[in-house]
């Protein structure tokens, strides 16, 4: 991460692709939010993921599932993570030992406050 946030410091071209890539994320959320019926949500507003559009990198887990959501050529940190990752990880296969712990329990619920708001009709 250090190293990706390094060279958006020095690639204009990797900032401005990065910057594309905070502003197609936004685009998305607000094109699923606009179909799904849901108000927005003022806390993330202008806000997408993994230290976007800063010229920074965090949470690359973020930047890949962007990449593979949005498909390749939208997120230049993500494809590369992708990339970085391919001898483990790949579309039809993931082969780290530990990418699934078949004994941990499952969620019963879920907690997010958003759907709990929705189920129940309260307006925070």
């Amino acid at each position: 991460m250090a190293e990706m946030s390094e060279r958006l410091q020095e690639d204009s071209a990797l900032a401005d692709a990065y910057r594309a890539a905070h502003e197609a994320y936004l685009a998305d959320r607000e094109r699923v939010r606009t179909a799904a019926y849901l108000e927005p949500v003022w806390e993330i507003e202008g806000i997408s993921a993994g230290g976007m559009p800063e010229p920074r990198v965090k949470c690359l887990h973020v930047h890949v599932g962007h990449s593979l959501a949005a498909g390749p050529g939208v997120n230049p940190i993500g494809d590369e993570a992708l990339q970085r990752i391919a001898a483990d990880w790949t579309l039809e296969t993931c082969t780290c030992r530990s990418a699934w712990d078949h004994g941990a329990d499952v969620p019963k619920k879920d907690l997010s406050r958003h759907v709990k708001r929705l189920r129940s009709g309260d307006q925070e």
